[in-house]
């Protein structure tokens, strides 16, 4: 089973992958020979590429064409978080070269060594034979190493300075509720009561301050080969922060849709977040909190706020292909999406659950 299928490179994001092996050559000696290109298929955001060598595989990530948000997409950010983990937190990619200059390939790109194992989407592979203790087991893998990633000291790695951890929890509601009013397009709910809500139910009190994954999915995962209960990698760094805990654990569990969950919510899932023996959002919560001692009496408003980050993120990549920026035809399913979305977040808001 591959790990993460590539395809036939997209028409209109293609590389000149001359230009990119002369200086990936310069920058790693040990590189020979001519890679060959190919494309993942998986992945709505930045822009990834298989750039297999005769000894060796990379992978090569690039922003998306067209219309970008300001601080979104950014290479520098992911090359940095995983180059400064690595020594530390060793489920991340191996990084082996950085550059912003566009003069190469139009934007800015970085890449790093390929994790093998096994990616898996919506589904557990039915080959696997698992039981509920198998399923289960890698639930509790999942959440303990976002639980460790919170706990690593950032500043005696290095990372002070990725950002402004005080704060954090106003710059998101101000910042995403300014993005989708940006990104609006006819066929949506401006959802003006949800924004307002968050913004009026932010918690006075930050709950400290940790590295922050921002995408955090079992899709976003490199499962061991042998024993796909294990992670070997954790991938898509590019919305990485410093700031509180719980905003990044609201961001997780909005993507967690569980068994008793409505029919459009299950029509969202990119994970098998459902299958027997996955722990539901209150049992993860409530693990979260044993495990760090975290407050989490008010994590419905972090809740809340994770499923409008969500219906915020899949908009801006509508309004692209809306605008006829983009040619994937995935996104065109887009704007009821995030109409679904917000109308979750508008009945948490009112029954107070997660």
């Amino acid at each position: 089973m591959d790990a993460n299928p590539t395809i036939d490179v997209r028409a209109g994001e293609e590389l000149d992958i001359a230009a990119v092996d002369a200086v990936l050559k310069a920058a790693v000696p040990s590189l020979s020979g001519t890679p060959t290109v190919k494309q993942y298929a998986s992945g709505a955001s930045n822009l990834t590429y298989a750039l297999d060598y005769p000894d060796r595989r990379l992978v090569m990530r690039r922003p998306p064409f067209g219309t970008k948000p300001k601080s979104g997409h950014d290479m520098h950010r992911e090359y940095k978080v995983m180059t400064a983990l690595k020594p530390v937190f060793p489920a991340v990619p191996q990084t082996l070269y950085y550059t912003d200059d566009t003069n190469i390939i139009g934007a800015e790109f970085y890449v790093m060594e390929r994790v093998e194992g096994h990616l898996i989407h919506n589904k557990i592979p039915a080959e696997w034979n698992w039981s509920e203790v198998e399923t289960r087991k890698l639930c509790l893998s999942f959440f303990d190493k976002l639980i460790e990633l919170h706990q690593v000291d950032y500043r005696a790695i290095g990372l002070e300075d990725f950002g402004r951890p005080v704060g954090y929890v106003e710059r998101q509601i101000l910042g995403w509720n300014k993005r989708y009013e940006k990104a609006l397009t006819p066929d949506v709910d401006a959802f003006e009561d949800v924004r307002d809500w968050l913004d009026a139910n932010r918690p006075k009190v930050e709950k400290g301050a940790a590295i922050l994954h921002g995408d955090y999915r079992i899709d976003n995962l490199i499962l061991d080969e042998h024993d796909p209960t294990k992670i070997n990698a954790i991938l898509d760094w590019e919305i990485s922060a410093l700031g509180d805990p719980l905003m990044d654990l609201g961001n997780t569990l909005a993507y967690w849709i569980e068994a008793g969950d409505p029919a459009p919510m299950h029509a969202l899932s990119r994970q098998p977040s459902a299958a027997p023996g996955m722990l539901s959002r209150q049992e993860i919560l409530d693990y979260y909190a044993e495990k760090t001692g975290a407050d989490v009496s008010s994590f419905h408003f972090y809740y809340v706020y994770g499923i409008f980050r969500l219906a915020v993120i899949l908009q801006q990549i509508y309004y692209r292909y809306y605008h006829g920026q983009t040619k994937d035809e995935r996104f065109k399913m887009y704007a009821p999406m995030v109409n679904i979305l917000g109308g979750v977040a508008r009945d948490r808001i009112r029954d107070g659950q997660i």
